[in-house]
This record gives structure tokens, sequence and C-alpha cells, in this order.
């Protein structure tokens, strides 16, 4: 394919349901019960039920093994026709964005016409598994054939090894926490509690205005009794967040992070409806935006990098590809894992010595106007279901674009692994 070839990838809308923290309203739920009520809520909005989407991308990052064909599983019990294929796919916090850039791809080069991008999380239903040992005697006593064999599946057991093993989010590599590696990055670039805190409000303050503006009344369908996100506090004041002991830093004394500048565990999932031109046509649906652009890239955060600056790197060479400055936007969409992450990705690019040195660009990319930076909120204030975040990003990012008439923004999430993913969505 050439690029005059290349098909404009349409972003229609999105659908998710409200995000909450999690153990609390969604705590009876599932990955797949989220998931397939984010995909009803597109269908009913769009009028797909019945509908075949070429392809369906979705995954979660936290998942029981019965998960294995989430994506397709959630499309047969979803209202779009059974007859859509769906895949599971997973990148961390950028799953759902990954999703969407993989399926954008199959459009632009004509391979599919429609698909939906989506991501669920639920840590209130994490896997709690048990230890191998154990587990290894009950596969031995799955397959045992006669009684013997069963009680010798149990031959020197001793009940230590009934301790489950828990889920953990820390790094595999490291043994630290994504925040533990946060609060390392803060003391590195110098992000003071004050300004994480005040980010942190403002993200709150700004996602209370929009919600009462009813900028996210046809972004969010009610699930399980539950109409908007359950974080979300409009109350908060910078007063309330200064007395918030640190949550990752708890020996030092000098630990930034707490509870109310990190986000919380979410329960949540989301959507979003991509297509060609032709097939939004057909049906009589608006294109909000068209993504553009997309980069990932990956720090060695083992050796010392910063776990979550990989986002810096991915959004410079994005911005070489697209030929632009990372001032030429209107909107920037920057996932707040934490709010010092959000400031030490600013504070990156600012840097003359990181952008000459890491990103090996002839000087700082420079600053961003603050007044466009996830103007109606962002992880902070709504949470982070890890997988659905991405899908939250794009359609926020994609109804703002259209609600302007015209204009650019940038996306920029960053994953555990130390990977990072960026996008631009354009509205010429």
């Amino acid at each position: 394919m050439t690029e005059r070839t290349l098909r404009r990838v349409a972003i229609l809308g999105g659908s998710r349901i409200p995000f909450c923290r999690s153990n609390t309203q969604y705590q009876d739920l599932s990955n797949l019960d989220m998931l397939t009520a984010a995909l009803n809520g597109l269908a009913d909005r769009y009028q797909l039920a019945g509908v075949e989407i070429d392809e369906v991308g979705a995954g979660a990052v936290i998942s029981h093994s019965k998960d294995w064909n989430l994506a397709r599983e959630a499309v047969l019990s979803s209202k779009l026709s059974p007859l859509t294929s769906a895949y599971t796919v997973q990148m961390a916090c950028g799953t759902s964005l990954q999703a969407a850039v993989q399926l954008g791809a199959k459009i632009a080069t004509g391979q599919i016409d429609s698909a939906i991008a989506a991501g669920t999380d639920t840590t209130s239903d994490a896997p709690i598994v048990f230890g191998a040992r154990f587990a290894k005697r009950l596969i031995k006593l799955a397959n045992a054939k006669s009684l013997g064999e069963r009680f010798a599946a149990f031959k020197g057991f001793r009940l230590g090894e009934l301790k489950p093993a828990s889920p953990n989010a820390g790094e595999p590599r490291t043994r630290m926490s994504m925040g533990q590696h946060c609060e390392i990055m803060a003391k590195q670039w110098g992000i003071s509690r004050e300004a994480q805190d005040k980010l942190a409000w403002e993200s709150h303050q700004k996602g209370a205005r929009a919600l009462a503006e009813g900028f996210f009344d046809d972004l969010i369908v009610p699930c399980a009794g539950v109409s908007r996100d359950n974080h979300l506090r409009p109350d908060s004041t910078l007063e309330k967040l200064a007395t918030l002991k640190p949550a990752f830093d708890k020996e030092s004394g000098k630990g930034t992070l707490t509870a109310g500048n990190s986000t919380p565990l979410t329960d949540g999932a989301s959507s979003v409806l991509l297509a060609s031109e032709d097939w939004a046509a057909e049906r009589g649906l608006p294109v909000q935006a068209y993504l553009t652009f997309a980069k990932t890239a990956s720090v060695d955060f083992v050796a010392g990098e910063g776990l979550l600056m990989a986002p810096t790197i991915a959004v410079a060479r994005l911005l070489k590809d697209a030929g632009l400055t990372l001032q030429d936007f209107d909107f920037y969409e920057i996932h707040e894992a934490f709010a010092a992450q959000v400031l030490c990705t600013l504070r990156a690019w600012e840097s003359d010595q990181y952008c000459r040195e890491r990103l090996g660009l002839p000087g700082a990319l420079g600053s961003i106007d603050p007044a466009k930076l996830n103007v109606n909120g962002s992880s902070l204030a709504f949470g982070h279901p890890f997988a659905a975040t991405g899908g939250r990003v794009l359609a926020t990012l994609a109804k703002l674009l259209h609600q302007r008439g015209r204009g650019r923004g940038l996306i920029s999430i960053c994953t555990a692994g130390g990977m990072g993913i960026a996008a631009i969505l354009e509205k010429p």
C-alpha cells in the first residue's frame, strides 16, 4: 500500500460505563459483565444491535484464566451480531488505545471497514490462585486414574501450601510498585508535593464541571444501578489533599505521592467505534475525529530510567512522523496515572538536556499551554481501570474536537513495563 491509497480512520464515538473504585458498586461484576455493558452502550447509541462489525479488539490487564477469550465472549454476550469477530489484546494501561491503533491500521489499508476498540478491568474480581506446589497437586489429582494415584498426589502435603498467591501489580523485574517507581521519578525531576496536589485538585474540578455541563451524558451508559463515576470529588480542596500521608515512600519522610494525587484501583470498561468514511456515511453517522498517527516506545527502567517516562519518547517520535511541534495542538490528553508522572513528562519536554541526550533532538520540545491539558479532567478524577483508560481518553478527545468543529489533539499514555503509547486525533 502507498500513502495515496490509505484511507482515513474515522472515530465515530465511544461509550463507557461509570468508573468505580474497586470493591464498591461493581464488586460482584466480572470483566465480561462490564465489557458487555460497554459494548451494549455503543450498540444502543449507534444502532448496532444485530450488526456485524468487522472486528472487535479488547482486553483486560487483571484477568482470570477463564477470560482467555474475553473479547469474543463479550461480543457473544452483547447486542452485536454473533458473526462479529473479536480478539483479545493487552498492553497494560495502553490496551484499548493499542487496540484502536491496530484496528485503525486495518481500516486504513482496506482490510476492514468497521471496528470497536475496548477495554475492561476489575480488581474487585482479582484472580486469587494457589501457589505452584499445590496447583501441581491439583493437576495430578485431576489426572489420577486410581485411588492410589489420588492419595499420591498429596504425598508430603503441608498446610502452608494452601496460602493463596494474591495478584500483584508490581514490576516483576524490580519488585516495586508503579507508585514506588513514580516516587523515584518525582525526586529525580524535583516535583513538589504541592504541584502534585494542585494538578490532582484541578483534575477533579475540571471533571466535576464537565459532568455538570452534561459533557459525559452521551459517553457514559449506566451499569448495575450506577450512573456516574464514584471517585470524582468535586468537594476536594488543596487543604484536604495536603493532610494525606505518603502512600509509597512512608519511611524516608520525603514521600510526595499520596492517595489524593495518585489514581485509585478502579473497575470499569470502555469502547470506541472506528470505521472507514464510507461505512460511516452509509449509516448516517457523523465523524467526530480522525486517528492519524500513533507511536509506542519503551524505556530500560531496570537500568535506572523512569518507569513511566516512555511517553516522552513516544511523543517525540510521533511529532517527527507527523511533522508537528509540541505546541501544534488544541488539546492534550495526558493520562494521569499519578500527578507526578504528568509533571515529570512536562518537565522532561521542557528540558534542553533531556531532549538532546535522551530524545536525540536539537533542543527542548518546550512547554504546553496548561489551559489545554486534560480540560475535562482525567484519571485522577475518574479513576483508572487499566485497560479501559485508552478508550475513555479516545472518546473524550474525539468529542472535544467534534464540538470545537476543527483542531488537533495529542494523547499520551504511560504503561506498566516501562512502555508508552501516543496518538494524534484530528478534525479537519
